[in-house]
């Protein structure tokens, strides 16, 4: 799972970057809106977590011509401004959720969450494939009602494909879910990852199409 994490402030953007990694996900962090306004027109990301007063360009207008391209993008503004009508503002320009500062770390982790099961149309905290069953919410994996113990990035592929069942995803995408800029990849490591997943959740959990990608299967799909 790629986050974009916009926050001008070095202490604050710091301690949301290792809380998010300890989690698991791969973080992106950029410090003014012109560096949010490329990363976002260009790279693939999950969520953002957008500061508003930010130097270049303001928070509100980088969410604004986010929605203007019709990007399905969850956003979560994390801002010091706390008035009433700032909030109305900020949800009005399309923001997913809205958090004032100083912010509980766990609450927001919630909040990323609960974002991220809304945009993938899954209301429900649970989804289960195969008898594999994935809480995002607590990030807990069972097989036939077994817990099973992920690495964190066996973890990030499993998750995202259970995310998009009957989706094929490349190599390249589940690399971007696993790592985060300038983090060496080695040219094996999602081919050993999925093995490991596949040694814990079946060997035919995770499906590969020969040259395209993997996937897992829908729901009550024949395999």
């Amino acid at each position: 799972m790629r986050i974009l994490l916009v926050e001008d402030d070095a202490m604050i953007g710091d301690a949301v970057r290792t809380s998010l990694r300890h989690e698991g996900y791969a973080v992106e962090w950029v410090r003014d809106g012109r560096a949010a306004e490329a990363a976002l027109a260009t790279e693939h990301f999950d969520l953002t977590l957008l500061d508003l007063g930010l130097p270049g360009k303001d928070g509100i207008d980088v969410l604004q011509d986010v929605r203007r391209r019709r990007q399905a993008l969850p956003v979560i503004v994390i801002t010091a401004r706390d008035g009433v009508g700032e909030k109305i503002k900020g949800l009005d320009a399309g923001a997913d959720d809205y958090v004032v500062k100083p912010f509980d770390m766990d609450e927001l982790l919630a909040r990323i969450r609960s974002a991220i099961r809304r945009s993938s149309g899954n209301a429900e905290p649970a989804i289960e494939v195969m008898g594999v069953r994935l809480n995002p919410a607590t990030r807990e994996v069972t097989r036939d009602s077994q817990p099973v113990l992920l690495s964190a990035r066996e973890y990030a592929v499993v998750e995202a494909l259970m995310l998009r069942p009957g989706v094929i995803l490349s190599r390249a995408q589940l690399a971007e879910r696993m790592y985060a800029w300038g983090e060496e990849v080695e040219s094996n490591t999602v081919e050993v990852h999925i093995h490991g997943a596949r040694r814990k959740l079946g060997s035919d959990f995770i499906q590969n199409v020969r040259g395209v990608g993997y996937f897992v299967p829908k729901p009550g799909s024949k395999t």
